[in-house]
């Protein structure tokens, strides 16, 4: 099956429509499909929901689709640096589930094996809870509450990887892992952006992060410039 296609626009095509679920990996400007999110503004796409660890910043990675006012819901654990983000709820224009970063992560990785919930103690007896079913369970020291939570079943993934297989076999690069690899597993198609894509066979097997039977379609991204979310500087000193 053939997997690669030629920009992030073919990538994408038959795929998006309104009020969709977006799964999206990246952590802050870290390992964000830079491209595939300007594809998804220039369609003009919009009330979108999407589950990410954040929304980037002001006009950087899913920052751009708040500015356009294409995404209507933000499922997310952290929103600093991202002044649209905060005016957008604020003013009550964007709905916001706020959720612990570990608890997202998992809520992708059950959605992606299928399991349809968990329980867990983060967010017990906080406004997290607020909601959701309380249950207790005896961990062999007492009888403790915790909450559920539920698997994240996305219309779509969109991810970034460093290489990729023509097979589709992805190799993410150190932090860049990130939520990239849980996001992937949770959409009914996935698709990744990657920096280089090699023949079958050249990928070291163990050094393989996901399998290319998560990946749907694939798209080279690259060049890319390398953005940060602050610079700092110090002065020269004299000679």
């Amino acid at each position: 099956m053939q997997k690669i296609y030629a920009d992030a626009e073919a990538a994408l095509a038959g795929l998006l429509h309104e009020g969709m679920t977006i799964a999206a990996g990246g952590f802050g400007l870290c390992g964000i499909p830079e491209r595939l999110l300007d594809a998804i503004q220039a369609s003009g796409v919009g009330n979108l929901t999407f589950a990410s660890n954040n929304a980037g910043i002001d006009n950087e990675g899913i920052g751009k689709l708040l500015r356009t006012r294409q995404v209507s819901r933000m499922i997310s654990s952290y929103v600093g640096e991202n002044k649209e983000f905060e005016r957008q709820y604020l003013a009550g224009e964007l709905e916001v589930e706020f959720c612990p970063q570990g608890t997202l992560a998992e809520r992708m990785r059950a959605g992606g094996a299928g399991i349809p919930g968990f329980y867990t103690k983060t967010g017990v007896g906080t406004q997290v809870a607020e909601g959701k079913e309380v249950k207790q369970f005896d961990r062999g020291d007492g009888r403790e509450d915790f909450i559920l939570e539920h698997g994240i079943f996305a219309d779509l993934s969109i991810v970034k990887a460093w290489k990729a297989d023509e097979t589709g076999n992805l190799v993410f690069r150190k932090t860049a892992r990130n939520f990239n690899q849980p996001a992937a597993t949770c959409g009914k198609v996935c698709v990744a952006e990657v920096e280089e894509i090699v023949k079958p066979g050249e990928l070291d097997p163990d050094g393989i992060h996901l399998p290319g039977v998560f990946v749907n379609r694939l798209v080279l991204g690259a060049p890319y410039d390398k953005k940060i979310e602050f610079v700092t500087t110090r002065q020269r000193e004299s000679a």
